[in-house]
């Protein structure tokens, strides 16, 4: 078995592995030198000399989670935990993955946010389609709703990635991925009086191969996306922290509740791994649960028909 020594040496060759085999981007090779750097640190000061068992491991989110990280950023931990220790394995630099008996302890799950139907159906309704910079701002949201895009997808968009006459987008994901999502009716209803009308008025025979542009002629970015969001959410009266990936988990929750089954949400959401695509379902059983509670006379709330 390796020792720390070598577990730290081994970091270097993980970060190249997955830029060079994944195709991770910067900021996710960032986060996983920054997660390591953490284990090895922790386990010098625990005086751990080998690589550390499963009990350790458990030993070192539990004080993760003791420094009040929030629970995303300790689940995050642990899945870089895992793909270190599935590299680690296949250098034969470890004979046993100490990761695989791992499991997320419900205190560090956080059931995604999202919208009900009735939110999002008043949260398309709040931009100014009279202006062109409304009818941009309708035909994203609903681009976001409907297609489960994150924001990133989103504003990288390019013109040459939208197909109306078959209704398909093609989405450059993370790690340069590509997939086509459908695109729902009135999304592309939106998407279609965007470009017809109001992308020119925006563009002003200026040239741009961006999908979504300012008032200026330039790309939209996810800040600016961000800002027209809130903006069109206090329209809507929507409480609450509304971001765009809310409408991400709004789309998902949706979905699934509607009768989706799970790997076709994985791929519309363009998860690498199904276990990601989960969590929705968690959200739904809580709804049930909910409904259960309200609504059954032995749920736990009052019986129809019955007084207090």
């Amino acid at each position: 078995m390796a020792n720390l020594a070598q577990v730290a040496a081994a970091v270097e060759g993980f970060l190249s592995f997955c830029r060079i085999e994944k195709g991770l981007s910067a900021h996710s090779l960032s986060a996983y030198a920054l997660d390591l750097r953490s284990l090895v640190d922790w386990c010098q000061q625990a005086g751990i000399e080998q690589v550390p068992s499963t009990e350790e491991l458990r030993r070192y989110l539990d004080a993760l989670a003791g420094r009040r990280l929030a629970p995303r950023s300790v689940a995050r931990h642990l899945t870089t935990l895992r793909n270190f220790c599935r590299y680690l394995l296949r250098e034969g630099l470890i004979a046993e993955d100490p990761s695989t008996l791992l499991k997320s302890p419900r205190q560090w799950q956080t059931l995604p946010r999202y919208l009900t139907g009735q939110q999002v159906g008043g949260l398309l309704e709040a931009p100014d389609t009279g202006k062109p910079t409304g009818m941009r701002d309708l035909a994203m949201i609903e681009l976001l709703y409907a297609c489960g895009l994150r924001v990133s997808e989103l504003c990288a968009l390019k013109l040459a990635d939208v197909n109306l006459d078959l209704g398909f987008l093609r989405v450059t994901g993370k790690g340069e991925k590509q997939r086509l999502v459908p695109i729902g009716s009135k999304a592309q209803q939106a998407l279609r009086n965007y470009l017809e009308s109001a992308r020119p008025a925006l563009l002003k025979r200026r040239a741009s191969g961006s999908l979504f542009v300012t008032a200026r002629g330039g790309p939209l970015t996810r800040q600016g996306f961000w800002k027209l969001l809130k903006l069109n959410g206090l329209k809507a009266g929507v409480r609450g922290n509304l971001s765009p990936h809310v409408l991400r988990h709004s789309f998902a929750t949706h979905l699934l509740e509607g009768g989706a089954d799970l790997r076709s949400v994985q791929t519309l959401l363009g998860h690498a791994d199904i276990a990601t695509t989960q969590i929705y379902t968690h959200v739904a059983r809580s709804r049930l649960r909910t409904t259960v509670d309200q609504f059954h006379p032995r749920g736990g709330g009052a019986a129809p028909g019955s007084s207090a």
